[in-house]
């Protein structure tokens, strides 16, 4: 569904990915790991066309830059950005209109509004919405079009328990109607049980990529893997093994 080929960005003398390459299978969930800096958001804003780049990206076969791709790719950013004299259903509205959706929208974004719990907050203008609102809308306009292939960029910052669990379902569902997502975020805990593959990057490479099956069978957790690649730190080794407690220094 998605194959980024050796790409590479620089800004100025700074690069932000290196040689980044990485393939997503169609009807799978990918998780992007990585810390702060590592080059996960560029590398997203390069798949959704936003920036230049050298080498190749792909989305369903065709250049991640082409209408046919645009058509099947939806990108939820790490930071909304709302009309602020929009209200919450006139956000939806003008999503609606702009992807030309069909008809039955209406529909899909009243059940949207219901799950994320701003049903109640429809005339709402978008200034007004605390944060976490702001991020559930958010959230709820990246969804509406139902793409085949859907980015994630740090999505469950700022949302309440409520709106994680419905995030997480609803990934689950997407999955199972095949559609392909790829999150990226700096919180393992957040994502821990919903991956099917991880790509870890450092210092704007891929340090790692494998899938939970090839994780499982080598006995580290993802948490363990991904201090490993980024840290150099083997976890059996903080925390002792077999019981003991780790050395006192």
């Amino acid at each position: 569904m998605l194959d980024v080929s050796h790409v590479t960005k620089k800004y100025g003398k700074v690069t932000a990915c290196d040689d980044v390459s990485f393939h997503l299978d169609p009807g799978s969930v990918t998780v992007l790991l990585g810390p702060n800096g590592a080059g996960k958001s560029t590398i997203m804003k390069a798949i959704t066309g936003f920036l230049r780049y050298d080498g190749d990206i792909t989305v369903a076969g065709k250049p991640n830059k082409s209408v046919e791709a645009r058509r099947v790719l939806g990108y939820i950013p790490e930071m909304p950005s709302l009309y602020p004299n929009l209200t919450v259903s006139e956000h939806l509205e003008f999503l609606a209109r702009a992807y030309r959706l069909g008809g039955d929208y209406k529909e899909r974004a009243r059940a949207l509004l219901e799950r994320f719990e701003l049903a109640d907050k429809s005339k709402k203008f978008g200034d007004e919405l605390s944060k976490g609102m702001q991020q559930k809308l958010n959230l709820c306009l990246g969804l509406l079009p139902e793409p085949q292939m859907l980015l994630l960029d740090e999505p469950m910052i700022g949302l309440d328990p409520h709106a994680i669990k419905e995030l997480k379902a609803m990934m689950d569902e997407m999955r199972e109607q095949g559609r392909t997502l790829l999150i990226s975020t700096h919180i393992i805990d957040s994502v821990d049980m919903l991956w099917d593959r991880t790509v870890i990057m450092q210092s704007g490479r891929v340090m790692a990529n494998l899938t939970r099956s090839e994780l499982d069978s080598s006995g580290r957790t993802l948490e363990e893997l991904f201090f490993e690649v980024t840290e150099g730190v083997d976890q059996s080794e903080m925390t002792g093994t077999e019981g003991d407690a780790p050395a006192e220094e």
